[in-house]
């Protein structure tokens, strides 16, 4: 599974596409989601354009995403406190 519940917040496993045509959930690959995003991986802005993405997905400000580990990787676990909505991708999980 791609995500887990830690009491309120929502750790994601995910796998970043950079440089993709669009934005958003992709297939599940094993234990992680793929997940396009339009930025490059230079100079930080992909992790920048990662954090609002999923602050505009997820309904929280981008203060409440937080990158726990894979940083200067393709492979990240993503906390996300309190989300007040969820992708219907998580519907169709678990």
């Amino acid at each position: 599974m791609f995500f887990q519940w830690q009491g309120d917040d929502l750790l994601l496993d995910i796998r970043v596409q950079p440089r993709a045509s669009t934005d958003g959930f992709a297939e599940q690959l094993g234990d992680r989601i793929k997940l396009r995003i339009t930025a490059p991986p230079v100079d930080g802005k992909a992790n920048r354009h990662l954090i609002a993405l999923l602050a505009r997905t997820f309904k929280v400000a981008k203060n409440d995403i937080s990158i726990i580990s894979g940083e200067t990787g393709r492979n990240k676990r993503i906390k996300i406190r309190r989300p007040a909505h969820l992708p219907e991708i998580f519907s169709h999980c678990g």
